[in-house]
This record gives structure tokens, sequence and C-alpha cells, in this order.
């Protein structure tokens, strides 16, 4: 077996651990790199680039379907979907996007990129598959995260499927039955309902989106109740018929019904990828999940010299949000013991619908839980709908609410959440505002053009400094 002796050991090769490979390398040339699959993103594989190529397929047979109300017609029978051709375009730039990723891999040094499952022998030993074992005095864990499959779906087979599967389709299938109305639920479940798929969404709690805002939810609730069949509090138990189609029984508020589908698709979430990696052979601090407990500022653990980041943190599961905590702890664990707390920027999520749904800063049952009993008396909201903002009704997009969080007593911006026609870029005008502690009369003073949808945005915060 072969033996090496590491400065450095960053295990997993994503976004996180790309990353910290890259940040370690600044302070030694005696670093590893460990993936036990391949190298390359989830978020280029099979996240955030293979979902937006098939949710703009899907908007533009959308678009082409509601040119009406302009006094644009179309022959919508001429209007049709040729899934083979959606999925080669999803797939072949996918793969552009990913060859990008490797690219850089490769660029490494091979003889510092190992292949295997990585598993912790004791606080400084890495045993690698069969035939490495890594002695190191930092480490990295960076190992990402897979989807929540729950026991009963199993008899289902390869008719259970998860984010990864649908962008190895070949074609569209006729029906999809989407368990779980988060942001992979959502996004792909109108996506493919856009392209003509037969979609119901089932989930439990009467969440959407991620949405923790009542006012804002309500809102997502009214519109994409709309376009799409949604169960969002449904008891359900799922069967394979004697077509070998997917049954799903469903039962809410007193209605029941069943939805047979091609595929049932299982996007309830994502677990952190550690439970395989011989944390019990460690003295480590592990939070209810399983998951090294870590500072989010350092990235450091309760073991001095191991550090955690990216989806397997258990922290905030985004690209942007592994990325810096890549940089962190690569940078904590080249320097290490000179431990330095990093930039953590302002938190900020999209999900890339139509209307898009976007939060920023602190949400709202965050704040609902910080100021307690004192959340109406420190907290004000301002908000506006879209439903008759300009710009937003020219376009005929006039869809949504969004709703500021400023404290009272600073008039700082807090958060906010909304619903509404690219809000991507809303919020992204939020958290620089947040990230730089605007007050709402600050944010006011910037210049705001006519006639644009930003201009909504001016109206919530108008109405919030109404109430400081």
């Amino acid at each position: 077996m072969k033996q090496i002796q590491a400065d450095v050991v960053v295990i997993g090769g994503g976004t996180a651990g790309m990353g910290a490979y890259r940040n370690a390398l600044l302070h030694t040339p005696n670093v590893y790199l460990i993936e036990g699959n391949v190298f390359g993103t989830t978020c280029a594989r099979v996240g955030c680039m293979p979902s937006k190529l098939m949710i703009a397929a899907a908007d533009a047979r959308h678009h082409a379907l509601h040119t009406d109300p302009f006094g644009v017609h179309l022959d919508k029978s001429s209007i049709r979907v040729n899934g083979e051709e959606v999925m080669n375009r999803v797939k072949s730039e996918r793969d552009r996007f990913v060859g990008f990723v490797v690219e850089d891999v490769m660029a490494w040094d091979e003889n510092k990129r190992i292949m295997g499952d990585a598993k912790f022998v004791d606080e400084h030993t890495i045993q690698v598959g069969d035939h490495t074992q890594i002695r190191a005095d930092r480490i990295v864990i960076a190992t990402g995260s897979r989807p929540v499959i729950f026991p009963q779906w199993q008899v289902l087979g390869d008719k259970l499927i998860v984010n990864d599967d649908v962008f190895s389709w070949d074609t569209l299938p006729e029906s999809v039955a989407v368990f779980g109305p988060g942001v992979i639920g959502l996004e792909l479940g109108q996506a493919l309902s856009r392209l003509g798929v037969r979609v119901e969404i089932f989930g439990i709690g009467g969440l959407l989106g991620g949405i923790s805002d009542p006012v804002v939810l309500q809102a997502a609730k009214d519109v994409f109740s709309q376009e799409l069949t949604l169960h969002l509090d449904a008891k359900t138990e799922v069967s394979l018929n004697a077509a070998g189609k997917v049954e799903v029984h469903w039962t809410q508020e007193g209605e029941s019904g069943v939805f047979v589908a091609d595929y049932m698709l299982a996007a309830t979430g994502r677990r952190p990828n550690v439970d395989n990696l011989g944390l019990e052979n460690l003295n480590i601090e592990l939070d209810a999940r399983g998951v090294p407990v870590a500072n989010p500022h350092t990235m450091q653990t309760s073991i001095p010299h191991i550090f955690i980041a990216g989806d397997a943190s258990n922290q905030i599961p985004l690209l942007h949000e592994a990325a810096d905590q890549g940089k962190i702890a690569g940078d904590n664990a080249g320097r290490f013991p000179d431990v330095q707390a990093g930039l953590r920027r302002s938190m900020i999520g999209v999900v890339f619908t139509d209307p898009q749904i976007a939060s920023v800063g602190a949400r709202f049952a965050t704040l609902k839980a910080e100021y307690g009993n004192d959340f109406e008396c420190g907290v004000a909201i301002g908000e506006v709908s879209f439903k008759n903002q300009g710009r937003s009704r020219v376009m005929l997009v006039n869809k949504g609410h969004l709703r500021v969080y400023a404290d009272k007593a600073t008039g700082r911006l807090l958060g906010a959440e909304a619903i509404g026609p690219a809000v991507e870029h809303l919020a992204h005008l939020l958290a620089w505002a947040h990230q730089m502690h605007m007050t709402i009369p600050q944010m006011l003073e910037m210049p705001f053009y006519h006639p644009v949808i930003e201009e909504g945005l001016r109206t919530a915060l108008r109405d919030a400094a109404a109430k400081l």
C-alpha cells in the first residue's frame, strides 16, 4: 500500500474541494486532492447549469403559447416540442460546462490527485480505497451532498429518479410525479410542465419554494396553482401498477385521488456526504444530522486541524457559498495554525421559476425567532404587489409580491423575501445593500430609472421608510 505524507489533504473534488485545494496551494505545494467518483461540480453536472438549460427550453415554448394578449397571434398547432432535441442541447451544453471544470482539475499535478473513497483512520490519517494511506497535518472535508431517498420509495425501482437522472434522459417522458416543492422540485416541475409533460407536485406542511414569509408564500401559491397541480400538504402512498407505471395515491383536506406517472422525481432535499467517512473514528463534535459542527467564519471543526466546507458542512447549500467556504477552509488549512476569519457575504438565494423566488439577508422566519415578542415593535415591513407595477404590466409579467424587512431602531435593511418578475436582479441590489449595512433612507437615495421593475423595489422601500 502506498504511503504519503501531506501538509494538507482535501477530500472531495467539487466546488468547495477545488476552492480549498487552490487556496491551500498558496501556502504549501504539499497538498493532495481525493475524489471518490468524478471531478467536477454538482452545479455543472446535475444542478444549476443543466436545470437552467431545461428551464430556458420550457420558457421558449411557454412564451410562444402566450402571445395573444399582446395582439400577436401564432398558429399554436405548429408549436411542438422535440424531446430529443431538448435533451441533446441540455446534455451537450452541460458537458461543455463540465469540461471547463475538469480542464482546470486536469491542469493540476496528477501525482497530487488521488481517486478513491476516503475514510478517516484517525485524526491525521486518511485511507483511500485499498491502495493509499495518507498522513496529513491538516484536512479539509468537502464531500458534497446527495439527494434524500426515503425507504418506502424503493419499491419503485428505476422509476424512482433524482435530478441527476433527469439530465441523462434521451427524450422527455409523458408524465412525472414530483415529490418536494422546494427549489429543485419547483424548478424542474414547472419546466417539465411547460415542455408538455404532465406533472403533479406533492409536499407536506404547505411549504413552497423555500418561502418563509406568509404573505409572499400565499402569493406564490396563488401564482403557481394557476399553472401547476399542487398537493402541498398531502398524505401519499406510492406503488408500481401492473403496467410498470408509478401510482401516487393522495389525500388532502378531505379530497383524494390517484396520479399515474412514468417516473417519480425525488426532490425532498439533500443529505451531506459524511456518513461513510469514518467520523466514528474521531472525537469530533457533530450536529443532529451527524455533520461536523464548524465555525462559519473559519470553517474549523472541533478538531483544530480539520476543516469542512460546501454542502458537506450542512450550512447553505449554494454554489457561491460552497466556493467561499472552500476558499476559507483551504486558506486556513494551508496557513494553520494561523486561522483567520474569512469573508462571508450576505445571504442570497434565487429559485429560477417563472416568476422567480428570492430571499436576501435574514428571512421572515429567522427574524420572527430573533425578535420574538418584539417582532412587530422592532421590525418594519415594506411591501409591494407586482400586480399593478408599471413595467411589469407592460410586459404582462405582473405577478408576485415583495417584502423588505428593516430594523425600526436603526433603519438598517435586515432582509427580504419575494416572488416576482426577474427578482434575481432585485435580490442582487438588496444583497449588496445588506452587505454594506445600508439603511432604508440610504437605499432610497440611490438612482431608479423609469420605467423599470426596480421601481417596485422603491415602492417597497418607501413603504418601509414610512413605518420606521
